[in-house]
């Protein structure tokens, strides 16, 4: 894989009770990112701009095998959040409007790693403050630029 990739990632909240949620639930990025292997870890690195907000947010993507995807938010918003296949991870959520407790209740992690091309598929539940409030996918794929 090369250092300079095109992540793309996108992701669904459906609402507590089952149902899909409005259409602005769905979210889809696609961004230049840095990508790099350290100890058998894949790690991909990318800044997202915050809307009507000046500063960014670093995002710090590391993945483990198929059993640990862990997203590092570091700047407007800081978090560290842990999605462990079949495990609930609990985590501080702070934002410029405050901080939320946010809990990640880990149901299917996949991850396909091949030479130029990395694709993730995680299903989690999310609470925030103790309180169910979605069924959540991510899908991810992390493709390695020309040479």
């Amino acid at each position: 894989m090369t250092k300079d990739v095109l992540l793309s990632i996108s992701g669904l909240h459906l609402d507590a009770v089952g149902g899909e949620a409005d259409d602005n639930e769905a979210i889809e990025v696609i961004t230049p990112a840095c990508y790099y292997n350290k100890n058998g870890k894949h790690y991909v690195i990318y800044e997202e701009p915050v809307e009507g907000m000046a500063g960014t947010v670093r995002n710090t993507i590391k993945i483990t095998g198929d059993r640990v995807f862990e997203i590092i938010k570091s700047g407007l918003a800081n978090a560290h959040m842990v999605f462990e296949k079949d495990k609930i991870n609990m985590t501080q959520y702070e934002t410029p409007y405050g901080e939320l407790l946010v809990g990640i209740h880990t149901r299917k992690i996949e991850v396909d790693a091949r030479e130029d091309n990395i694709a993730v598929a995680v299903s989690y539940a999310l609470d925030i403050n103790d309180e169910k409030v979605a069924d959540c996918n991510i899908d991810m794929n992390i493709k390695a630029l020309e040479r």
